[in-house]
């Protein structure tokens, strides 16, 4: 990519806020190094991570790089044998968890959405908890060596405790004596060269034995070590040494299983440093408010609502522009400060971005192309050093480009031809455009020269664009207008700041007839376009009114629908109750009629009773079926393993298990079959091919995107903590949590100890611990759940 446009663009400050966003000094390396490519493939690959990384962050929130830091020094030096120093190896501990929490962190995230390529940069990922546990026990949250690292060591170093109580001891009882004390300038016991020495008078010095370690500035005090305990403090060096062998020998053991491991932990290291980088770019997306753009290689380019992401977004004016479908040129013209030149670098830096993996400030829907390069000539780079004018420099800019400039790459060019004479300029411009397009690449040009708006106007291939400017007002609005050219608006300020209009006249006098000509198409094609816009506008306006003008029709037709059904339910209610009334009577009398038969021997047919009862029955109204907002007037067909909602049950669903042939069918709801009427029915979705119905639900826990990993307890008494404990508990088991964090600080320890009570008896909780070195210590409480 031309280094030059990366610069002229600002692609480095884009850059440099993405560095800024990386959470690790391996995710900045990453990013520092970020260039845009010109293979569609992988801009695809790269913009689909981003997508990734901003729906990880949407779900689940920013991953956890706490205590990730760059190991790759450490490991090298334990690779080639070297010793590394307790902190050292707890970075290398922080890095194995922070390494396993940011695996999980988006595996869980995996579970709601596809995360393939996270997921495959995530799989390599090695989990050495063994050489983390061993660190742990090893070495404390302090960085110090742990008596319990082995017996060796917890031994010497009870012997080094022994020790120096039985040499303070002496030493104690010596500056006890009121003889000796007018002897030392203190009474106090203090350290020389790692051994206890006491601070004496210079004139008391042949008053002790032992040896003299260190004397004060003025001579006036010495530091002797008294001969009562050199013996004492000999012991004590020789078991300080063994016990600076032992931790020796115990880090040479941790740091040799570092590094059998150095190349993989490496490996590890870089791959964090990528997802790292990838998650800034998510960041940048969301502090941009910017979108995925859709990418192609054929040079077709359609940005919509676009803004320069270095603009305050509140007063950046965005642009609407298109090229590569109708048109492969656009000609821009407008008054200075009117918008061009930012337009220009929203356009290029945009398309940097895009080509970069980083999704662009523009709405959802724009499209980008990827350049084999982007070249760019914006701004004034007269050089008085090299003397050079702002026109040399223009044509020395160009020169470099033209030798590279293929069809497929992005030409910008700021006030094309300015900084020489005007008819000179216009027309080395138009020669210079009819090259380029004879090249076939996409090019955006700015420019004065009204021959060239005249000169796109009835080109094929070119058409004119311009910075709308409100003479009413006299300010530019920023806006860029593709197919209307840039008009003079020098006459209509002119007469609008007072000038007198006999001066104007005469200046529109010395006006050429062709320049007149062109004046007066772009005054009509902005007529035009503003007639269109507000024929467009009530356009707009009517068809929202029909739209809310038809809702509320079909809002009314299903009041009127309703009610009509609750009158028919009400009317048939009560003639269901007559007819439950008669039927009563009526099963009275066939009861006594069958009884006197029985009793008197009467004739009366058995088949003729049951089909009186029958015309009975069926004298009962059906239920009238409610009308459903937006179903169609035609019902649709339903065919046996549909779904489909009962109208008569509320619009509870089922499925159809088996059609009777005579308007009827057997459905499923829940455990029970039942009997329905087609008519009663609407269905909810085809079924799939196989018409089998679901009968079994199954149910799965997932992580609620809200869900909390920590709770603070910090300033609660501990009745108002258990309840919250408990609550807090209930959420993570069922959000499938399977570790949580619960911080109640150090202080006194009451709460500490009545919360980790809590925990022990408490049914979801598996174990407990303390925090380890990087997570809070002993004011949090770590609980893994079952």
């Amino acid at each position: 990519m031309n280094d030059k446009a990366l610069h002229t663009l600002e692609y480095d400050k884009i850059i440099r806020r993405l560095t800024g966003l990386a959470a690790t000094s391996l995710g900045k390396e990453e990013a520092e190094k970020l260039l845009p490519v010109r293979e569609l493939p992988i801009v695809e690959r790269r913009l689909a991570a981003t997508d990734e990384a901003v729906r990880v962050g949407n779900l689940k929130g920013a991953p956890p790089f706490g205590g990730i830091t760059d190991i790759r020094p450490s490991l090298q030096r334990a690779k080639l044998q070297g010793m590394l120093q307790p902190p050292e190896l707890m970075e290398v501990a922080q890095f194995i968890m922070g390494s396993r929490r940011l695996r999980r962190h988006i595996a869980v995230a995996g579970e709601e959405t596809e995360l393939p390529l996270l997921e495959d940069l995530c799989e390599p990922l090695t989990d050495y908890k063994q050489v983390e546990d061993d660190i742990r026990r090893c070495i404390d949250d302090q960085g110090e060596v742990l008596d319990a690292a082995s017996p060796e060591l917890a031994s010497v170093r009870r012997d080094i405790r022994l020790n120096e109580g039985r040499a303070r001891e002496k030493l104690e009882s010596l500056i006890r004596s009121s003889s000796v004390q007018k002897m030392l300038q203190e009474t106090l016991i203090t350290m020389r060269n790692d051994r206890y020495v006491i601070p004496v008078k210079q004139e008391y010095r042949s008053h002790f034995g032992g040896i003299v370690h260190d004397q004060s500035g003025s001579g006036a005090t010495l530091f002797i070590e008294p001969e009562a305990v050199v013996q004492m403090n000999n012991k004590l060096r020789e078991l300080k040494i063994k016990e600076q062998n032992e931790v020796e020998r115990i880090l040479r053991k941790l740091t040799a299983q570092v590094g059998e491991r150095a190349d993989l932990l490496a490996g590890d290291a870089e791959i964090i440093g990528m997802i790292d980088f990838i998650f800034a770019k998510a960041s940048l997306a969301h502090a941009f408010y910017a979108t995925l753009p859709e990418m192609n290689d054929e040079g077709r380019l359609l940005l919509r609502r676009a803004r320069h992401p270095l603009l305050d977004m509140k007063q950046a004016v965005p642009i609407d522009i298109e090229l590569g479908e109708g048109y492969t040129s656009i000609i821009v013209t407008g008054p200075n400060t009117g918008g061009k030149t930012v337009s220009l670098k929203t356009i290029g830096l945009l398309s940097l971005m895009a080509m970069s993996g980083l999704f662009v400030p523009a709405e959802e829907g724009s499209r980008l192309c990827v350049f084999d390069g982007i070249y760019a000539d914006i701004g004034d780079e007269q050089s008085i050093e090299q003397s050079l004018s702002t026109f040399s420099s223009h044509m020395t800019n160009l020169i470099s480009m033209l030798g590279q400039v293929t069809s497929k790459s992005l030409v910008l060019l700021d006030e094309l031809g300015a900084g020489t004479d005007p008819a000179e300029g216009s027309a080395l411009a138009i020669a210079i455009l009819e090259h380029l397009q004879k090249l076939g690449c996409r090019l955006i040009a700015t420019t004065h020269y009204s021959e060239l708006k005249a000169y796109a106007y009835n080109r094929e291939g070119i058409i004119n664009a311009s910075m709308e400017f409100d003479v009413a007002t006299l300010r530019p609005t920023y806006r860029l207008l593709v197919g209307v050219p840039g008009r003079s608006n020098a006459f209509a300020i002119a007469e609008r700041l007072g000038l007198p209009k006999s001066i104007i006249d005469h200046a529109r006098g010395e006006v050429s007839e062709d320049e007149l000509k062109v004046d007066s198409m772009i005054a009509s094609l902005e007529q035009d376009r503003l007639q269109a816009r507000s024929e467009r506008q009530l356009a707009e306006r009517l068809r929202a009114e029909t739209e809310k003008l038809q809702k509320d029709f079909q809002d009314e037709r299903f009041k009127f629908q309703e009610q009509k059904a609750k009158l028919l339910e009400t009317a048939r209610e009560e003639a269901r109750q007559q007819i439950a009334k008669a039927k009563r009577e009526a099963e009275e009398i066939i009861s006594d009629l069958r009884r006197l038969a029985m009793e008197e021997g009467a004739s009366v047919k058995e088949h003729k009773l049951i089909e009186s009862r029958r015309k009975l029955e069926e004298a009962v109204p059906e239920p009238v079926a409610r009308p459903v907002r937006g179903a169609g007037a035609k019902s649709a067909k339903i065919e046996a393993g549909d779904e489909v909602k009962v109208h008569s049950l509320g619009g509870q669903k089922g499925h159809v298990v088996e059609l009777t042939g005579s308007g009827e069918a057997f459905v499923q709801l829940g455990i029970m079959k039942m009997k329905v009427a087609l008519a009663d029915l609407e269905p909810v979705r085809q079924a799939a091919a196989s018409k089998t119905p679901v009968q079994a639900t199954v149910v799965k826990r997932s992580r609620d995107e809200n869900i909390r990993t920590e709770l603070d307890l910090r300033g609660m008494a501990l009745d108002e903590a258990i309840p919250e404990v408990d609550r807090f508990l209930d959420e993570a088991f069922l959000a499938n949590l399977g570790q949580v964090y619960i911080i109640h600080g150090k202080g006194t320890g009451t709460l500490r100890t009545g919360v980790q009570d809590f925990l022990r008896r408490h049914k979801h909780v598996k174990s407990y611990r303390l925090g380890q070195f990087g997570e809070g210590g002993a004011g949090v409480s770590v609980a893994e759940l079952h």
